[in-house]
């Protein structure tokens, strides 16, 4: 089993690309080489490299007849131009977004079109699709029938490679499937370029020590899924069969990852429970147009029942995401934060 990932050197990949070599198997069959793609080399652990892997820097397009130079049996798509790169640069985004998507299926096609094996591609859409329903929808709750309307130059690119995945499908080209992302939170690390990043910044930053400023209101409401929970529903996406029982996907219809809704004061709060006024009082509220208006258009409410199906579940509480985040980031937090209360 020859597995691809993009955007291997990205947060999401790197926890995708651990998962993959702790297991060392991918729906029951051992992986035997795991092909690590990305504009930037993985960063450097100090640990020696997994003899399974073998990394590919540069520009997508340019190296896939490199990463095709062999037989591959899946792809994990996660290279992209996110959110905010992509309202400030619509060519950039066109182009990471959309031409590279395309010229990767094109060469999924090819191989199959020359007897190779059809490649199973699980591409990471977003929440980003959709638009948030008006003020007087009576029915709020999105699911995967909801019809998108995105109101993004992202969510846009990303629906668009959505479709083009579907029809591919449909002709037997590859065996597509399509992950909708939601916030990732908590992200360590450097913030990125997303409109959302702030999502974990008003956690991250005070939580190391650091003051910061969160441009949005605070009864903005949020979909959001933790980094454990994210992994989990890609590999589980990845691996799941086809068909319409329990634990089965349906060709490449997209499924929601399970979402956790709170809004961005709950976060505050539950920073403030768990680290103290001293922490919480690190994050300043100064409201950015530009940024409410392209994460205030992503829905907030979702019907996870085809996450469900799948077993799936959202994150329990906000609570749990802020604690998983400080288990896995220790070295982060200034000051350790306060026991669980029992009872």
């Amino acid at each position: 089993m020859r597995i691809v990932v993009t955007g291997a050197s990205g947060f999401v990949g790197r926890l995708l690309v651990r998962e993959l070599l702790r297991a060392r198997t991918f729906a029951g069959a051992p992986v035997t080489r795991l092909v690590l793609v990305d504009r930037q080399a993985p960063p450097d652990d100090g640990q020696p490299a997994d003899p399974l892997t073998r990394v590919v820097d540069g520009d997508l397009v340019a190296c896939l007849d490199e990463v095709f130079a062999e037989p591959v049996d899946v792809v994990f798509h996660l290279a992209a131009a996110v959110s905010a790169e992509c309202e400030a640069d619509f060519d950039l985004g066109m182009r990471v977004n959309v031409d590279a998507t395309r010229a990767l299926l094109e060469a999924a096609r090819a191989q199959s079109a020359t007897g190779g094996p059809t490649v199973r591609v699980v591409f990471t859409s977003s929440i980003a699709v959709y638009g948030r329903p008006s003020a007087g929808d009576p029915s709020p709750t999105v699911s995967e029938t909801t019809l998108p309307t995105p109101r993004s130059s992202y969510g846009t690119q990303k629906l668009m490679c959505e479709h083009l995945i579907a029809d591919m499908t449909r002709r037997g080209y590859v065996d597509g499937r399509v992950a909708r992302l939601m916030t990732v939170a908590v992200r360590p690390g450097r913030p990125n370029a997303a409109a959302s990043g702030f999502v974990s910044a008003i956690i991250r930053e005070p939580l190391a020590g650091r003051p910061t400023v969160c441009p949005v209101a605070p009864d903005m409401r949020l979909a959001l899924a933790s980094p454990r929970t994210t992994v989990q529903a890609l590999l589980r996406i990845a691996e799941a069969g086809h068909g319409g029982g329990p634990g089965q996907v349906q060709g490449p219809t997209p499924v929601n990852v399970p979402a956790l809704t709170v809004s961005v004061a709950g976060m505050l709060d539950t920073l403030r429970r768990l680290a103290g006024a001293r922490t919480a009082d690190l994050v300043s509220l100064a409201p950015d147009p530009a940024v409410e208006t392209v994460v205030g258009s992503w829905p907030a409410d979702f019907d996870n029942s085809r996450a469900a199906h799948l077993g799936l579940l959202p994150d329990p509480s906000f609570e749990a995401v802020v604690r998983d985040y400080a288990t896995d980031h220790p070295e982060a937090l200034t000051d350790p934060l306060r026991p669980r209360q029992l009872g």
